[in-house]
């Protein structure tokens, strides 16, 4: 599949032709100052939860495109508030087909809040069965032994997960979470753009290559294929 990534958790991927956008997080990040959010493509928008890292720019990309914003009730119910026109339900243990494939949510361990500090529901992430492949995001989360219900449910061609430690799942748990929903190529997000979860990358890739696993860490702007 081809992944464009955007910086922080922010990444896309393409299949069936559709655009699948995934926590756009752009304007907010001074490491993302190079992309214009005006050109990005999205069909679907998927939020993991509510916290601004996640959500900063969901709603100027939904308007302009008329992207599908798919999220837990609560982020349903918080875009439609907002006027976002098309927005779709999907609590975690629920999944939905849409015309590039099926997706399924899984809990994510992470607290969640909105911006001006309301209940935001839970954090979760999805598992998408496509034609060009399959993937599975985490969103934030801890190491949870519930991802092994993601390998049931799903063959995987790769996992994204974060690896900044502090707030989410840091490089070990991350290795120890594919081997859970058993993929062997992972995509790296959610480090180095706040200073307590920067990490040393060359390291990273080295601690994936001992356990057999394949670490992809593209630069902000980056399309790569896997």
């Amino acid at each position: 599949m081809k992944i464009n990534y955007y910086g922080h958790s922010c990444f896309s991927v393409v299949s069936g032709g559709k655009h699948i956008l995934f926590d756009p997080f752009i304007t907010g990040n001074e490491m993302a100052k190079d992309i214009n959010i005006d050109e990005i493509k999205a069909d679907y928008i998927f939020v993991s939860h509510g916290h601004y890292d996640h959500i900063l720019d969901v709603e100027t990309i939904a308007n302009r495109t008329g992207a599908m914003v798919v999220g837990i009730y609560e982020v349903y119910d918080y875009f439609n508030k907002k006027g976002v026109k098309n927005v779709h339900p999907l609590n975690p243990g629920g999944k939905v087909t849409f015309d590039f494939g099926t997706a399924k949510s899984f809990i994510a361990q992470h607290s969640a809040s909105f911006p001006d500090g309301s209940y935001a529901g839970v954090a979760c992430g999805y598992a998408l069965k496509t034609d060009d492949g399959n993937l599975y995001y985490s969103g934030d989360t801890g190491l949870t032994l519930d991802m092994e219900l993601v390998a049931k449910w799903v063959d995987l061609d790769f996992a994204v997960f974060p690896i900044g430690d502090m707030l989410t799942m840091g490089v070990d748990d991350a290795i120890e979470a594919a081997k859970l929903v058993k993929a062997n190529k992972v995509l790296g997000v959610h480090y180095d753009t706040f200073g307590f979860i920067k990490i040393d990358k060359n390291e990273a890739i080295k601690q994936f290559e001992h356990a057999g696993l394949k670490l992809f860490l593209p630069t902000i702007g980056e399309s790569i294929d896997i």
